[in-house]
């Protein structure tokens, strides 16, 4: 199956249409995939942005963990309970985003992946892989930070 090729104006018109819940108090991005688009969501909806590095997957979309895994520290501020939207590019099997949900868990979390399975998804009409424009030529506009041992 080939990929189809999707650009930042098709993307950004999706996430204008997309319903977000209006209680959002913070986006969380999952490095790096989720990166520019949770950058892209937290601009359009005006909150701030934290990225949450999290890495089960290679370059060649093959998993090279058994579960995903932390590759940074992440903490959220003691504050209390915040409504988050957590946003990565693509979730196939979903242990990415849960891991980040048990991560967040004294948190209300909504996912939203641009394709996937998520509570909310950008692209649902798209059965084939995509060329994001964040990872044009395979390379990635933000490195993955290899993982502390």
């Amino acid at each position: 199956m080939n990929k189809v090729t999707l650009d930042f104006p098709s993307i950004s018109q999706r996430m204008k249409m997309l319903a977000f819940p209006e209680d959002i108090d913070l986006v969380i991005g999952i490095g790096s995939g989720g990166v520019v688009p949770a950058a892209m969501v937290a601009h359009q909806l005006g909150k701030d942005l934290r990225i949450l590095w999290l890495n089960f997957r290679d370059p060649l979309n093959a998993p090279r963990y058994a579960e995903p895994q932390l590759l940074e520290p992440f903490y959220l501020s003691a504050v209390p309970k915040r409504h988050v939207l957590l946003v990565d590019d693509v979730s196939v099997s979903g242990h990415t985003l849960e891991t980040a949900k048990r991560l967040l868990a004294s948190h209300q979390v909504t996912t939203m992946v641009c394709k996937g399975k998520a509570d909310l998804v950008l692209y649902t009409d798209v059965p084939q892989c995509v060329n994001w424009p964040w990872k044009s030529n395979g390379s990635r506009i933000a490195s993955t930070p290899e993982k502390a041992t």
